[in-house]
């Protein structure tokens, strides 16, 4: 549960760990980006289903019907997300209670999700740390509270361990991909208009 994060990533304090300090179960991924902080942030900023997806494996997010559907580029309408807001993770008609709230927002740095529960059983941090002046390292922690019946608590473990950890790991990867898709193309269309215009 802690693909592609560095021991110091896994053991550093991250926003959103203050809303559930005794989790039950605990994962830290993380993977490198080529770009800065600012490129990566819009992505972030629409996930969710009926939003810009999640990025990851369109196949399995769609098996038991949550109708996500992923974007391959920034959707300015999506661009407005504000703390308290609601993220959904599957469709409203079919899984009304698979919603996560906006916890926190800091720009360009870090986006904090949590179950609207009190206190949250789920907290889903996004951390961007920059690493010089084109590079990132994207963070994702999630800390669950797990039901006290142990069957069940064995149960979610065998389950939820698994899935999470592909689908992150799927997301992260996805994530990746685009933004620095996105970098390259804006860097060709910048240096073919640069050479267009010594060409005049």
């Amino acid at each position: 549960m802690t693909w592609g994060a560095t021991p110091e990533e896994t053991t550093r304090q991250l926003p959103g760990d203050d809303l559930l300090p005794e989790p039950d179960g605990e994962s830290t991924v993380s993977i490198g980006i080529d770009a800065p902080p600012e490129d990566v942030w819009p992505w972030l900023l629409q996930l969710g289903q009926e939003r810009g997806g999640f990025y990851s494996y369109t196949w399995a997010e769609n098996l038991l019907g949550f109708d996500i559907h992923n974007a391959d580029e920034i959707i300015p309408r999506y661009q407005d997300l504000a703390v308290g807001d609601t993220v959904r993770l599957a469709r409203a008609d079919r899984f009304p209670e698979t919603k996560l709230e906006v916890a926190s927002v800091a720009p360009e740095k870090s986006l904090v999700l949590r179950t609207p529960d009190q206190p949250p059983w789920w907290v889903w941090a996004f951390v961007l740390a920059p690493v010089g002046p084109t590079e990132t390292r994207l963070l994702v922690r999630a800390r669950i509270r797990l039901p006290q019946n142990p069957v069940i608590r064995f149960a979610s473990q065998l389950v939820l361990d698994p899935v999470t950890f592909v689908m992150t790991r799927g997301m992260l990867r996805g994530i990746k991909s685009r933004v620095e898709n996105a970098v390259n193309d804006t860097y060709t269309a910048d240096v073919e208009a640069s050479d267009s215009e010594s060409n005049r």
